[in-house]
């Protein structure tokens, strides 16, 4: 896949049943990996029909906001080459505006992702391995509505740069994905209303929203040798939105 080379590499993708982890773990697959994915459904069965495609993969099922759920978690990994947190999730209508709701998001796309990459802490000094969180562009800016979801993704932007600092002594690479707007079952509220979708692609440089394959490239690169200094930094994906 890309002219990456992953045989005899393991890598995590937790969200990889749908969407851009989805995307991800198939390109890690087709280079060559073991491909661990989580998802909240009880098994593969449960997601034809969807945008992701099992094929493959080791499909577990995970709650990634569930604290007692992560931590009871074993995949029996014992070296680990990447990590790549992509689950998350988002409300609409103005409910992140409840604290409920805002708490939830949180636990899902932050404090979920801390105490995973925690979780493997150990396997991934053991394989010299990295980590790769999926922020988005709202990792650097308000998103009106979606207070719960913009915190987030800002609080992945700094627990990037610091678990880079605190784990970099131990071999661990740690970056963040920014993808701009990504067609999947998350952002359906937008790619399906044509009006609306024609009005944002009409803001983005290359006149077109992302595919979730336009985010593997990036992933297996910051997974890669090739990124063997690359730390605490963040990849924007978008499209040419951001500049």
């Amino acid at each position: 896949m890309l002219g990456f080379d992953y045989t005899g590499k393991t890598v995590v993708v937790t969200g990889g049943s749908t969407g851009i982890g989805n995307a991800c773990a198939r390109a890690f697959l087709a280079a060559g990996a073991r491909v661990i994915v989580t998802g909240t459904r009880a098994g593969p069965a449960d997601y034809e029909g969807t945008d992701g495609d099992l094929t493959g993969l080791e499909y577990q099922r995970l709650d990634q906001g569930d604290c007692d759920a992560v931590a009871a978690w074993d995949p029996a990994v014992e070296h680990l080459d990447a990590l790549v947190i992509a689950g998350a999730k988002v409300a609409y209508r103005r409910a992140e505006f409840e604290i409920e709701t805002f708490a939830d998001v949180l636990a899902t796309n932050l404090t979920g992702p801390m105490q995973l990459a925690t979780k493997f802490r150990a396997a991934l000094a053991a394989a010299q391995g990295s980590i790769i969180f999926v922020g988005s562009v709202a990792s650097f800016r308000g998103t009106i509505g979606q207070p719960a979801y913009s915190a987030s993704k800002g609080g992945l932007l700094t627990l990037t740069k610091t678990l880079a600092q605190a784990w970099g002594p131990e071999g661990i690479r740690v970056n963040l994905l920014a993808p701009g707007l990504v067609r999947s079952k998350m952002t359906a509220i937008t790619w399906e209303n044509p009006d609306r979708l024609a009005a944002t692609e009409r803001t983005v440089p290359l006149r077109r929203i992302g595919e979730p394959g336009d985010m593997a490239g990036a992933v297996l690169f910051l997974a890669s040798p090739l990124a063997a200094y690359v730390s605490g930094t963040s990849l924007t994906v978008d499209g040419g939105l951001s500049a």
